[in-house]
């Protein structure tokens, strides 16, 4: 069955905005880079229960695991340590800023990588969402020039942001070699959260889970839908129409997640934010109206 193209785009975007909330429950009882191991750790066996469940070979050649080890310390360890650094130094409205940005990160890379075309009206779109973007956490972006660490926070930020656009790029490369997306993001998670797990030791953290239900109920959502689920039909999304139209979703996620946080955490809607979910909606549009990218491939 084929899934339509505004699935494969709306599915991951509100399931990443929700992850914004689910995440506190993780947090709150273990240091962020462990949470991060478990929850990558837990992804990749259910990618691999997948690919049993279907009696698709798991096994790849040798020759692949280099790339997918640098595809998964890109996408699934730097990416996410950088996030969590960046959030110590600056807040995460800033970080959610410098995601937005992804859109041409993401569009640079696959004119570099694939030569795929993207269209002005694409990039007018993605200019008019990421400006929303910064309308909405205009506060904490303004606020963060005060803090004395904001440099470092800021290039964490933008490390993270490079991080994950290079490795949606490998992620695509490697499913146009002729590998399949499911075996491919097994092993790059499997190998992001032995990355994580690494660093974890290396910084001398306790890598013991929690020890409640909401952690481990929390747990279970953020690797089978904020994971296996979301990245799968973003991906499935690149596939079909480019990097750059999956990378909108950087700029959805955020208005998804202030109104989870009104609903459940008590933030206050305030007219600015509400212009700026405008914006980030009509840019999306707009981008979404261009005409569509040169398919990577049919899968």
């Amino acid at each position: 069955m084929v899934l339509p193209s505004r699935l494969l785009f709306w599915a991951p975007a509100l399931i990443w905005g929700s992850t914004w909330h689910v995440i506190l429950y993780q947090i709150d009882q273990v240091p962020a880079a462990v949470a991060v191991v478990w929850r990558f750790l837990l992804a990749a066996l259910l990618m691999f229960a997948v690919l049993a469940w279907r009696r698709e070979r798991f096994a790849l050649a040798p020759r692949w695991h280099a790339a997918l080890a640098l595809t998964g310390a890109l996408q699934y360890g730097l990416n996410y340590l950088c996030v969590y650094e960046a959030e110590r130094h600056v807040p995460s409205g800033l970080v959610a800023v410098l995601y937005s940005l992804m859109v041409f990160g993401n569009a640079l890379g696959g004119w570099l990588a694939f030569r795929q075309r993207v269209e002005r009206h694409f990039l007018a779109g993605g200019a008019l969402g990421v400006l929303g973007v910064v309308l909405v956490f205009w506060p904490e972006v303004a606020a963060a020039g005060a803090r004395p660490d904001g440099p470092l926070g800021l290039a964490c930020g933008l490390g993270g942001v490079l991080a994950a656009c290079i490795g949606n790029a490998c992620t695509l490369a490697l499913t146009r070699r002729g590998l399949s997306l499911i075996p491919v993001l097994a092993w790059s998670m499997a190998y992001g959260a032995a990355i994580l797990f690494a660093a974890a030791i290396a910084r001398g953290l306790p890598l013991a889970p929690g020890a409640t239900g909401s952690w481990w109920l929390s747990l279970v959502y953020l690797a089978t839908f904020g994971s296996v689920a979301a990245f799968l039909l973003y991906f499935k999304l690149g596939q079909r129409r480019g990097p750059a139209v999956a990378a909108l979703t950087a700029i959805v996620t955020p208005p998804v997640a202030l109104l989870l946080s009104a609903l459940f955490e008590g933030w206050r809607v305030t007219p600015a934010a509400l212009a700026g979910v405008g914006l980030a909606l009509a840019g999306v549009y707009l981008a979404t109206r261009a005409p569509r990218a040169t398919p990577l491939n049919r899968t």
